[in-house]
């Protein structure tokens, strides 16, 4: 009888483990998790290069998470990438807040950057961001740098001419 309750209390706290894990594993990877849902509102931002934004990533207000990315599609008409923002209602954003793709350190996960406005009318749902930052890409600006030491390397250098050598 010992022996079976002893099982049993492993049994169980084997299981709250496994289950602790899985909950910090959603919360982790940027999951929701339960009871965690806020009501939001949906505004959209177009940006010409998202970089490696991607679904479910944070969009901050002075380093403060405000909402998440909920969907990123690319507009056939403007060939720009469209991302709708589901910010939370507690939230109020000025109609010329402007957003810009930022990165988490140098190297780190891509985040959506919301910069309150001087505006006094309010976002609404459905509204669209007209001021927004496209991301850096680390590959572009390499290859610009590399672009521009290949041209002044190639550039022909004035000679200048040697001084006579003066006898002394």
């Amino acid at each position: 009888m010992k022996k079976n309750s002893l099982e049993i209390m492993v049994g169980l706290f084997v299981i709250l483990g496994m289950a602790a894990v899985v909950f910090l594993s959603f919360r982790v990877a940027g999951g929701s998790g339960w009871g965690a849902n806020q009501p939001t509102y949906t505004v959209y931002a177009s940006f010409s290069d998202i970089g490696g934004l991607k679904v479910k990533a944070p969009v901050k207000a002075a380093g403060v998470v405000v909402g998440r990315v909920s969907d990123i599609q690319l507009d056939p008409k403007t060939y720009w990438a469209k991302t709708t923002l589901k910010i939370e209602k507690q939230y109020h954003f000025s109609d010329d807040v402007s957003a810009q793709i930022l990165t988490s350190g140098l190297l780190g996960d891509q985040y959506i950057g919301l910069t309150q406005g001087g505006d006094t009318e309010d976002l609404a749902d459905g509204d669209t961001l007209t001021l927004t930052s496209s991301a850096l890409v680390l590959e572009q600006l390499i290859g610009k740098f590399m672009t521009n030491v290949a041209e002044n390397n190639a550039k022909p250098t004035e000679e200048v001419p040697a001084a006579e050598n003066s006898e002394q």
